[in-house]
């Protein structure tokens, strides 16, 4: 499969908000339509869903309408008290350590928390099935899987959700899984489809944790790996929304996000045709450092930096509703972190640091650290 990446953030932007790229590709992309994508395709996932993240339009209008219930500024603030106890849990566990013991912060911070609040958020608090989205989520963003792995998450994923839908028709709580199927059972179906509702949980589940899991990863390592950056922030001269807005800018969560697809042919400033149906990838990580808009400098971390816009959470009307939630959970952890452990410092075998295998996910696999010097 061949697609446009666009790099370049100014022009990133412009296709992100024009109405001749959609995400749909039953409708704009004709390698769907003519069934030459096979379930077996590692992407396979990421384009097959009915949610808001493939709808155009309208739909996609019907969509996140429905979604921004769960994401309002009042829920998400309220989430604070909650979010703060969740990590003051995760510090007691790491402060359990054994002295001199090397702990994995992405394994034993950067993941637990986010995938604790978008849980509960979801009302989703069996264990196993905590742990069985989880898997299947790190399966979905692991782009070099084998097609026996492709198809098994595949099958997995919607059995788990499947059965979440189930348990949550019988007994409704307070949450947003129930307000979904609600929208779902008291329109007879006029406003979600079934399909839609499952891949709509899919949708807030897998975002809602995986890309805070890499926001928070990739802010530790910045932090650890730039000492005189942290100074900063510790001597007030920067202040934590600056480590969080810089570490998106520079170590985008999201690298490449597929797919996007010209409705109609489209000619760039450079003369460039996208053809109408030609795929796109935004390519967000590069865009994040791109020397037009940020110089020579662009691939430097720099708390104090003037100019820190991104598109680490997307652009437009596809522009991440979980973003306040994601950079809540950040402002609060890491401080947190930080204060509790002040002599933090990478394991002398995070030297070799390996990234996440995938195309789209942009972490470590681990974040080796000791918590004292």
């Amino acid at each position: 499969m061949v697609a446009w990446a666009v790099s370049s953030q100014a022009l990133l932007k412009r296709l992100l908000t024009d109405p001749r790229v959609s995400k749909d590709p039953r409708q704009h992309w004709p390698a769907w339509a003519n069934g030459e994508i096979s379930p077996e395709w590692s992407l396979y996932t990421w384009v097959a869903v009915q949610n808001m993240f493939t709808a155009y339009g309208p739909d996609h209008r019907r969509l996140r309408s429905l979604v921004a219930k769960a994401f309002t500024a009042r829920r998400t603030a309220a989430m604070r008290p909650r979010v703060e106890k969740i990590t003051a849990d995760l510090l007691d566990g790491l402060a359990a350590a054994e002295p001199g013991a090397v702990v994995d912060l992405r394994e034993s911070y950067a993941y637990p928390l986010p995938i604790q609040v978008i849980c509960e958020l979801m009302g989703i608090d069996d264990e196993p099935t905590r742990e069985g989205l989880r898997r299947c989520v790190d399966s979905i963003f692991h782009t070099s899987a084998d097609p026996a792995e492709v198809t098994a998450t595949y099958t997995e994923i919607y059995r788990l959700l499947g059965e979440l839908v189930a348990a949550k028709r019988e007994q409704p709580g307070d949450d947003m899984t129930s307000v979904l199927i609600s929208a779902r059972d008291d329109e007879d179906g006029t406003r979600l489809s079934e399909q839609e509702l499952v891949d709509t949980l899919l949708l807030v589940i897998s975002a809602g944790h995986e890309t805070t899991v890499n926001l928070l990863d990739n802010a530790l390592h910045l932090l650890l790996t730039h000492p005189e950056q942290l100074a900063l922030v510790r001597s007030g001269q920067a202040g934590w929304d600056d480590v969080v807005e810089e570490a998106l800018r520079v170590e985008a969560p999201v690298a490449n996000l597929p797919l996007r697809y010209a409705v109609e042919d489209i000619t760039l400033d450079d003369g460039t045709v996208l053809r109408e149906g030609d795929a796109i990838v935004a390519a967000y990580a590069a865009a994040g450092r791109d020397p037009e808009l940020y110089g020579e400098g662009a691939a430097v971390f720099d708390v104090t930096r003037a100019t820190k816009d991104h598109l680490a959470f997307g652009h437009g009307a596809h522009f991440c509703l979980g973003a306040p939630l994601a950079r809540l959970e950040a402002a609060v952890a890491l401080p947190a972190l930080f204060a509790r452990f002040p002599e933090l410092r990478l394991a002398p075998e995070a030297g070799g640091l390996e990234p996440v295998d995938s195309f789209i996910s942009n972490g470590h696999r681990s974040l080796p650290a000791l918590l004292h010097g």
